[in-house]
Formats: C-alpha cells, structure tokens, sequence
C-alpha cells in the first residue's frame, strides 16, 4: 500500500518536495501549503502552520501518516523530531540537538574547530563595544553573522571596517534579527567558488544528492544584499568528480564522525555551504540541518527516485542498501521575488501568467510565497514567491527554457535576476 506522507512547510522546498513524493506515495498532506501545493494532483493542505508542533502530532496521528518529512529549519530546532518520536511517529530529520549545527553558528564553528573541519577562522561575540574592537583590528573584507536563524538574511559580507562594524552594531546594538542577533560570529572572508553539498544520512552512511549551487545576493553579477536565494542549479561544475571525493573524505564523513563522537545522533539532510578556492579545496560556511531553498528544487527535478523511499530508509538504518537515479543533463531555478524583497514585500497582488508559463515543455513552476483567494487565484503572499524550473541537456539549455517560461508570469513589482547558472554557462562555453 502506497505510504501517506505529511510535508511541514508551506515554501518552494515543500512544493518540490510534496510534488516529487506524490508521484509514487498514496495522498500528501503539506501543512499548511500554498496556492502551488493546493493545485497538485494527490496533494491535500492543511491549515497547520509548520511551529504547531502539537497540532502537526495530531494531525499525522489522525491521518494515519506513515512518515513526516520536515521542510523548514525552524521546528527541526524546536524539537519536532523528538516529539514526534516520543509520539510513535515516523519523522525524517536531525534532533533539536543535532539541529544546533543550523540553530547556532557558534555552535557550528565550535564544532568545526574541534573536529579539525576545514573552515574559516572566526570569533564570537555579544557586546558590540568588544566586535568592534575585533573587526577595527583585523580589517576587511570579513563576514560578519548572526549568531541564530534569519532566514538565510543574517549574513554580511563587508569589504570595509565601517561596513563590518554597522552590521556588527544593526545586529547587537538595533536587534536587526531579534534574538538570532543576540550573538554574532565575525569570521574571516574566503575567496572561491560557493557550492551547496547536500546528502541524506543515518549518522553512519552517507548518501550524497546531486551537487548543487544556489545564488543569494539580489542583483546580477552577485551583487547587492543577501536573500534567501534568487536561484539554483543542479549539477554544480565547479564540484568535479576530485572535488566531490575531497568534501566527502575530508567534511562530511568527518562531520558524521565528529557528531557520533560528540554523542549526537544524526539522522535527516545534511547541508554543507562550501567555498571552493582555485585549487579545488573546499571550507565549511555553513551547515544547514535541512534541504536547502532553492536548491532543493533543480535537484528534485532531477531525482528520479522516489524521496519518501530514501527517507524510510535512513530512518530505518537501510541507507546503505538505496540506490539513487537522476535525469541526465541540467535542471535550473529562476526566483520571482516581491517587490522590497528581502528588505520587505509587497503582497496580495494577483499571479498572471502561471498556465502559460507552466504550460511549456519541461517546466515546473514551484510556489513560495503564495496563497490562494475565494476565487481560487494566486496571490502574492511573501518575499520569494515561485521558482520557475527547467531541465535541459546543458546548464545553459536549462536556463533559456526557465526565463522563456519566467517571463510569461507577471504581477506588479515582480522582479528576477537575469544571470541565474552564469559561472556554469561561461564553463560551458569555455569547454566547447
């Protein structure tokens, strides 16, 4: 009997992910959904928001859900896991002691620098008066972080001491970030190539998806202020085969060991934010404790097994026994964001264009930051609010299919940036 899934989330991530588990599970609740969820065949919201967490037991005990997937960081750091578990119920991903390693970068880096984990060198800080001090002696560039999470908001790169220095004030000083910016992490700036690192593990095997790398600043040519990710794509060049080995051997094995040795038990997605320099070698910037958005998005149009399956079996301790099949070729992700995004965002505008855009060859548009009116029409709902996706046989291929299809979709205010998979495309165009 096909198993009944429940998806917590109501982002892009969710969408991919209830869409990819509908394919071969029996219903997919997602709590509490949007207007792109609403619409998937097999696919049913409900109106649970995804920190309820008491409302989640009851609703995946009355449903009978076989298992509970968690999309968002936020009740994974809350201790969904073990409170579902504690309820007899089957819940993929870390435990809120494990999710420290999202939950707090100091925690991260602490654990890095003590396990002997390739990243870059940092300090901690809760009075300004001190990080100011620090940053005004060690000069720029350097990164100054919120301590907690920002919805991938809370990170600053600055190229100046006064740049580094008003982040460091906004965050202590304002509470720019609430409590997530009670502490901050000043750490060095590394020069290199990101790329995202995402596997699935039981705390002993390690089953690694296809590579990632996601953009996060606003503007083209990676420019202006950090968001959630303006676009991704799948696979990742700059990961080569060499490089993929390294990151295994060298981060993400010794990462399950170093938890096994901390006395944490891990079992869900683990992300690995990487820097990749000219020589190929790779440094943490962050862990994430879930799949990542938008990345996860290209991946799972790529993913041609079936997710619910890879989850039962690292919560089963059977991952060693699953094997993967992925499409050919490229998938990419263009962001439609809000206007403001990420500073504000201008919502309850109507969605046009979305069956014109979805109706061409080999798109799927993933909803975000959407809802669904009396009327059954989209509205804009948040800051990031589709992701429009494309498979292709070159990273290039992929990303004409997904502007083609963006540009159909329109609201006031909406806007994209325009160069999603540029370091792939100019590899591309290099190795031809």
């Amino acid at each position: 009997m096909a198993p009944r899934i429940l998806i917590v989330g109501g982002g892009g991530r969710e969408h991919a992910m209830a869409w990819q588990c509908a394919q071969t599970a029996g219903e997919v609740l997602v709590a509490p959904g949007n207007a792109g969820t609403a619409r998937e065949p097999r696919v049913r919201n409900v109106a649970v928001n995804a920190d309820d967490i008491d409302a989640l037991i009851a609703l995946a005990t009355r449903e009978s859900i076989d298992l509970t997937i968690v999309g968002p960081e936020q009740p994974l750091v809350a201790g969904i896991v073990d409170r579902f578990h504690a309820a007899g119920l089957a819940c993929f991903g870390p435990t809120a002691q494990a999710s420290q390693l999202e939950g707090s970068k100091a925690f991260s880096k602490a654990f890095l620098a003590r396990h002997n984990i390739p990243t870059a060198s940092h300090a901690v800080f809760t009075d300004f008066t001190e990080a100011e001090q620090h940053i005004r002696t060690r000069g720029a560039p350097c990164v100054i972080k919120a301590d907690g999470l920002a919805a991938g908001k809370g990170v600053v790169i600055a190229d100046t001491v006064e740049t580094a220095c008003d982040a460091a004030r906004d965050m202590l000083v304002d509470n720019q970030f609430g409590s997530a910016s009670s502490r901050i992490v000043v750490e060095d700036f590394l020069q290199g190539e990101e790329a995202s690192f995402i596997a699935i593990t039981d705390g002993r095997t390690l089953l690694s998806l296809a590579t990632s790398q996601d953009h996060k600043a606003r503007d083209e040519g990676d420019q202006g202020p950090n968001t959630g990710g303006m676009g991704a794509y799948s696979p990742a060049p700059v990961v080569t085969e060499a490089v993929q080995q390294h990151v295994v051997d060298d981060i993400m094995l010794p990462t399950l060991r170093g938890l096994a040795d901390d006395g944490i038990d891990y079992c869900g997605f683990l992300y690995a934010g990487l820097m990749i320099d000219t020589d190929g070698c790779a440094s943490v910037l962050e862990f994430n404790c879930r799949l990542g958005d938008p990345e996860t998005q290209p991946i799972l149009r790529r993913l041609q097994t079936p997710l619910h399956t890879l989850c039962r079996a690292a919560l089963e301790g059977s991952l060693a026994d699953v094997d993967t099949a992925w499409e050919d070729g490229a998938a990419l992700g263009v962001v439609l964001a809000s206007a403001g995004y990420p500073q504000s965002s201008r919502t309850g505008d109507v969605i046009d264009g979305l069956q014109r855009a979805a109706s061409k060859q080999g798109i799927k548009v993933f909803h975000a930051g959407t809802r669904s009116d009396a009327a059954g029409r989209a509205l804009v709902s948040g800051g990031r609010v589709l992701c429009v996706t494309a498979l292709g046989p070159s990273v290039q291929a992929a990303a004409d299919s997904a502007y083609d299809a963006a540009q159909l979709i329109e609201w006031p205010g909406r806007f994209m940036r325009r160069d999603i998979g540029h370091r792939a495309i100019a590899r591309e165009r290099n190795d031809d």
